[in-house]
Formats: C-alpha cells, structure tokens, sequence
C-alpha cells in the first residue's frame, strides 16, 4: 500500500513538472512569435481622364418617314456641333434608330402619337475638358431646332479613370509607410522594438466619385495589413 502511495506522489509530481515545463516553452513561443498587425490607408484623387456621353433625341408622330427624316437631320446637326468642337470621327458613334409602333402594341389603346423613335449618339473621348464644355452648351443645339431628350440612366455621362497602373506604387507606398508608423507607436507604447515584416497584403483599390456632384472627379483608395515581428 505505501509503495502504491509513493509511486502516486512520484507520478503526481511528474505531472506537476511536465506541466511546469510545458507553460515555460509555450511562454517562450510566444515571446519569441510577438506580433503586431497594423492596416496604412493612402488615398488620392483624380481627374477622370476618359468620358462616355451617351446623347439621347427622341421624335414622334404619326408618319414614319417624317420623323425618321427629322432624325436623321438632328443626328447630322449633332455630329457636326460636335466635330466643329473638337471631336473626332473615332470619338463619335452614330446607333442605329430604334422605333415603337404603339398600334402594335395591343394592349395600348390610349395612343394619340403612334410613333416614338429613340436616336442615340455616343460619345466616348479621352478629352474629358472638352467633352463637359459641350455638354454646357447643348442650349446651341436646341436654337438650331434639336430637343435632347432629358438625362434618364441611358444618358447620364459617364466618367473613368484608366491609368491606375501608373499611381499604383506611389500609393502602396505610401500605405506601406502609414502601417509601419502605427506599427512603431504600437512597439513603443508596448517598450519594444519593430522587427522585420512577417506577412503583407494589399488590398484592392476602390475607385468612387468625390461625390455626386462632380463624378469626373475620383476618389482612390486602398488599404495594406502588415503583419511585424516585436522584439524586446
């Protein structure tokens, strides 16, 4: 019986010790693995630097070679405003006319226009300044007698930025130097000292308008997570 005891309190103080010992090496990791997991923002804004400017005309009435004269004279009118003004031919997409024939529609029988034909243009230009210029001055078109037809999601402009590839570095620089100053507050507050990168990401770039008011202008955004080593 004694040596059953005795051979107990041995086993119990094995325990005791491995345990000790297993504490002291996890310990040991994690003083040795210390991190700190840090996020640098850089954000930048641009100027959109191509536009595509759908224009919209729409004719009706009741006699099909009438309005798709007076749409042809409209697009003639328009293609010419806007080459007088410094586009191109390559700039200048002339779409082929959609018409609705409201008589074949049976379930409308509240007509009192039979056609409507739909006419679009699109522009589509590198030459932002100039291209928001002509916008302004769609009121030349109207006094030579051309109605375009009022912004709706097929004609609202539309503004991009394409030459991401060429700020890219400056700006994961420029997040890469933000993480690593949060990192280096963290590491002094904590009275420890920045070590080397363990791991790093970048995150996607976000491009968005500044805001509605000025969609030609973009607002570039993107966020690294870096991952430092800290050593004592």
């Amino acid at each position: 019986m004694k040596n059953l005891k005795f051979e107990a309190f041995l086993l119990m103080i094995g325990m005791i010790v491995m345990g000790v010992m297993i504490m002291l090496g996890l310990g040991r990791v994690n003083t040795i693995q210390r991190t700190v997991n840090v996020r640098g923002l850089a954000e930048m804004d641009v100027e959109a630097n191509k536009v595509t400017w759908p224009i919209v005309l729409k004719v009706v009435g009741d006699d099909i070679n009438s309005i798709y004269s007076v749409a042809n004279k409209n697009n003639v009118t328009i293609v010419k405003f806007l080459k007088d003004n410094g586009l191109t031919d390559t700039e200048i997409r002339v779409d082929a006319p959609q018409l609705v024939d409201r008589a074949a529609n049976m379930y409308d029988n509240d007509w009192k226009i039979r056609y409507n034909l739909t006419s679009k243009i699109i522009v589509t230009s590198k030459n932002v300044a100039t291209v928001m210029d002509l916008m302004s001055r769609q009121g030349e078109l109207l006094r030579q007698g051309v109605t375009i037809a009022a912004q709706d999601y097929n004609s609202v402009p539309v503004y991009e930025y394409t030459d991401l590839n060429s700020i890219k570095p400056q700006m994961i620089e420029e997040a890469t130097k933000n993480a690593r100053a949060a990192a280096e507050k963290f590491a002094k507050d904590s009275e420890s000292k920045l070590g080397k990168i363990k791991t790093a990401t970048q995150g996607l770039f976000t491009i968005e308008d500044v805001d509605q008011n000025t969609p030609n202008i973009k607002h570039i955004r993107v966020v690294t997570n870096v991952t430092y080593f800290l050593e004592n």
